[in-house]
């Protein structure tokens, strides 16, 4: 636990204390209700998984659904509206910002077809997603790669690109260095 919001501190220059992390940030109850929702996801009480999460979402505004998979020090900044989808995995120390979502791409029809299947991203480590990004399917976000604002990516990502736009398009490489809100002046070059 002090791992987890000693690495919000480092990347949130608004983060004043531990302790208000854990009483005020959305993001940390998030986190937190999910590891309990997680081991009931897993322990195959999904009844019992789901509830814990609409709890969570209840308070904190952020949907998380039970079977997610979230590495270490996940930061969800803000974190209203954002929405990370079942098969979703979430690598070490990634940056999520708010109304971002993780979704999956195919119709509710025939939905048969699609339980068990990888159906939403998988962001590796240390990726930072702007607020808006939508990231649609099984795609992979590589390592340090940086998704801009209101993106809307359906495609892998190599690792350390810059993803603006919609659809998002690579404009160029970062140096892995956590920058906030995921895509700076220094990070874009002229398409």
């Amino acid at each position: 636990m002090n791992e987890f919001l000693q690495s919000i501190i480092d990347r949130d220059p608004a983060a004043k204390s531990k302790l208000s992390l854990i009483l005020t940030y959305p993001g940390v109850k998030a986190v937190f209700f999910h590891k309990i929702a997680n081991f009931f996801y897993l322990a195959k009480f999904d009844l019992v998984a789901r509830f814990i999460s609409q709890f969570s979402r209840f308070l904190t505004g952020i949907e998380i659904h039970p079977g997610a998979k979230i590495g270490k020090n996940l930061f969800i900044d803000h974190g209203m509206g954002v929405v990370i989808g079942e098969t979703s995995e979430i690598g070490n120390n990634v940056t999520i910002y708010h109304m971002v979502t993780l979704g999956g791409i195919s119709p509710s029809i025939n939905s048969d077809n699609q339980r068990q299947v990888k159906r939403h991203p998988t962001l590796m480590e240390n990726v930072v997603v702007g607020s808006g990004a939508q990231i649609l399917g099984p795609v992979i976000i590589g390592k340090n790669a940086k998704v801009g604002a209101n993106a809307v990516v359906t495609k892998n990502v190599p690792e350390n690109a810059v993803m603006i736009g919609i659809p998002a398009k690579n404009v160029g490489t970062t140096s892995g260095e956590f920058k906030p809100y995921a895509v700076t002046e220094d990070s874009k070059k002229d398409n």
